[in-house]
């Protein structure tokens, strides 16, 4: 590459061909760096978001506890899905807070069945209770002050047997048998 000027992440080394396009690990990184910064800033305000999907945590009531995430999701050539966790729902009169916090949840659809984790922390394997409503997975537990309830819509229709679930360093684990 003699007389051309080489990019940020050919110099470094970052880009990774995969047979199928090339992953650039410096976009990703540069995407790391913009949502620091983006948390740093929001620390700044107060705890004030001015964009779409505004969350203006001044409005809560003192005392509240308020938990807020998202995760995003992408496959190989699929569509990006954002997903969020929490405790706190926009709603039109504002934030709200509520009780029950949604478990951060991941779905795995494999060739025989659907694997399902649920990330959480701080409750009892004995307070999990899980139910199963045609292609709904509703999930809840409750201990002390943790309470996390979640219903997730699964991909494929699964037997309707609920198996015994996992629960391991705060994750719950369920592994359901997809229909023949």
């Amino acid at each position: 590459m003699t007389g051309k000027k080489k990019t940020t992440e050919e110099k470094d080394g970052l880009d990774i061909d995969l047979g199928i396009g090339k992953l650039s690990l410096g976009g990703i990184f540069n995407g790391i760096e913009k949502l620091a910064a983006l948390a740093a800033n929001l620390e700044q305000a107060g705890g004030r978001i001015d964009k779409e999907g505004e969350i203006d945590l001044s409005r809560l009531k003192k005392g509240m506890k308020g938990v807020y995430g998202f995760s995003v999701k992408t496959a190989g050539g699929g569509k990006t899905v954002v997903e969020p966790f929490g405790n706190i729902k926009k709603t039109p009169k504002g934030p709200r807070v509520e009780e029950e916090r949604e478990p951060m949840v991941d779905v795995f659809d494999e060739k025989e069945e659907l694997r399902i984790c649920a990330e959480m922390p701080g409750v009892n394997e004995a307070d999990i209770k899980l139910s199963l409503h045609g292609d709904i997975l509703g999930i809840q537990a409750a201990t002390g002050d943790r309470k996390y309830r979640k219903e997730v819509l699964l991909p494929a229709k699964v037997e309707a047997k609920l198996p015994s679930p996992a629960y391991k360093n705060g994750v719950l684990e369920v592994v359901l048998k997809k229909c023949a």
